[in-house]
């Protein structure tokens, strides 16, 4: 999906005001990625992909880490219900385990199955060595094969955008319920007017 990058950029700084360097930096690297992912042939899913990681990645539009002091991350300790359900197992899981990357995967079940999924090589394990999560060629892989697929709640970007719909509200379900779904949505709503300028 070639993009025309002096365009979007004109069509970023005209939706989103203006931009540091390091968005530019951050921008460019997730677009070359996002153009070589031959699993990405609609517009629509490319402007929810980006719409995403602008939310997620609080407009740094690089691999973060989940924001808080080790003691927030208690919530995900392997003795508390909701850490049991991400796999944790050991104290100081919680805190191991905290959301990295573009869509900031959370628990050791998590890390264990994308490792997996995607066939990362034993020095790239994401159970072992966590902080490659935070690495943009894997962060983008687990960001394209999980929503694609639906690893992260079972909701994958076919079920709300094909070419007979786009629902850009609901699609947010492929990350974290409805946890800002109407602020993504104006987004994707963005990014989709710019990517089609951009290629024209």
């Amino acid at each position: 999906m070639p993009v025309n990058h002096a365009k979007f950029f004109d069509g970023y700084r005209q939706a989103f005001g203006r931009m540091k360097q390091e968005t530019v930096t951050g921008i460019e690297l997730l677009g070359r990625q996002l153009e070589a992912d031959a699993q990405i042939t609609s517009l629509q899913w490319a402007a929810y992909m980006l719409a995403t990681v602008k939310h997620e990645c609080a407009d740094t539009w690089r691999p973060i880490v989940e924001r808080g002091n080790r003691s927030y991350f208690d919530k995900y300790e392997a003795n508390t219900k909701l850490g049991a359900g991400l796999g944790n197992k050991q104290p100081g899981d919680g805190w191991k385990y905290r959301g990295r990357g573009y869509v900031q995967i959370t628990g050791l079940a998590n890390y264990a199955r994308l490792s997996k999924a995607l066939g990362l090589a034993p020095e790239d394990n994401l159970v072992d060595k966590p902080d490659n999560a935070l690495v943009p060629d894997i962060a983008y892989r687990i960001m394209s094969y999980g929503m694609r697929n639906g690893a992260f709640t079972g909701k994958k970007l076919s079920d709300y955008i094909t070419d007979a719909k786009c629902d850009y509200r609901n699609a947010r379900r492929i990350i974290n319920g409805l946890d800002q779904a109407e602020r993504i949505q104006g987004y994707a709503e963005a990014f989709e007017k710019i990517l089609k300028a951009s290629m024209e």
